[in-house]
């Protein structure tokens, strides 16, 4: 089962998900949406984790009318506020017997300088910080799920630029794209090193390049890049295709030996070698524990 080129990627395959529960973070627009419409497809109970509620019932109508699966709930879920993420994880863990695909999906993507709710660079906040609250709150009901799957969607940004551990919060100097490249660089580094601590528990991970995708993440740019954007629409991916291999990593079997791999168009590729740097990938995890205030070992 292979993606189709560059551009027009579709994974191809039936295999079903009926009677496993799906949680996507951005599931109101682009990429998580067509995500979980694509998992509710194949039978799967979806958990549309969303800060816009109400272009969350939107999309949760799209999928329904398409789908026809019903099994598809909404909950309030913020990333810029580890409150909401806490009481977003509450509720899960309340409501559901179990939570066999976790899917970090939401994202913001090189804009204005500004802080989360408890005083985090945004985009660090919301694209790692968030996510990794997020899957140390869940992870124990994700365990017990086993087999289950995480999945980090990253980003080729990765590559732009290094961890400046000494200045995380960019609040000596801010550089938006290397601020955004910085938290895809984070995703990398945290899936894989989740994966090891998870190993022989059956629960496995992946991070994650979708292509350039024509998305709302391109909402901060000047209007000259969106322009480009637009022009060189051929080159670019759209939502449908930019899911593609989220759904791979979420539903293909026999990808567990692969666990902690980086994957570009429904395939493994190759990270940068910092991203592959596990000394690095340990200080940020230490660090990032220790901006959230949990003990995670």
């Amino acid at each position: 089962m292979y993606c189709r080129g560059v551009c027009c990627n579709h994974w191809s395959s039936e295999e079903r998900l009926d009677g496993k529960t799906v949680v996507i973070t951005g599931a109101n627009t682009g990429i998580g949406k067509e995500t979980a419409k694509d998992l509710a497809r194949r039978g799967a109970r979806i958990i549309m984790a969303c800060r816009d509620l109400e272009r969350a019932e939107e999309a949760r109508t799209d999928i329904l009318e398409d789908t026809g699966n019903e099994n598809v709930v909404i909950r309030k879920l913020d990333l810029s506020d580890t409150k909401s993420i806490r009481a977003f994880a509450e509720v899960v863990i309340k409501e559901e017997k179990q939570v066999n695909i976790l899917i970090n999906n939401a994202g913001i993507m090189m804009c204005p300088y500004s802080k989360t709710v408890d005083g985090f660079e945004m985009q660090l906040g919301v694209n790692h910080l968030g996510h990794v609250l997020l899957t140390y709150l869940l992870l124990d009901l994700i365990k017990r799920s086993a087999p289950a799957r995480i999945v980090v969607v990253a980003s080729v940004a990765h590559t732009w630029t290094g961890l400046r551990l000494d200045d995380i919060n960019s609040e000596k100097s801010y550089d938006a794209m290397k601020a955004y490249g910085q938290s895809k660089l984070a995703n990398v580094l945290f899936a894989r090193s989740l994966a090891k601590r998870l190993q022989g528990t059956g629960v496995s991970v992946f991070s994650l390049h979708p292509g350039v995708v024509q998305s709302d993440l391109w909402r901060h740019q000047h209007q000259c890049i969106q322009v480009a954007v637009k022009i060189f629409k051929v080159f670019t991916k759209t939502t449908v295709e930019g899911a593609q291999t989220t759904i791979y990593c979420a539903a293909e079997p026999g990808l567990e030996s692969l666990s902690g791999g980086y994957f570009s168009d429904c395939a493994t590729a190759r990270c940068s070698r910092t991203a592959s740097d596990d000394d690095l990938a340990q200080k940020l995890w230490e660090v990032s524990c220790n901006m959230l205030g949990i003990t995670w070992q």
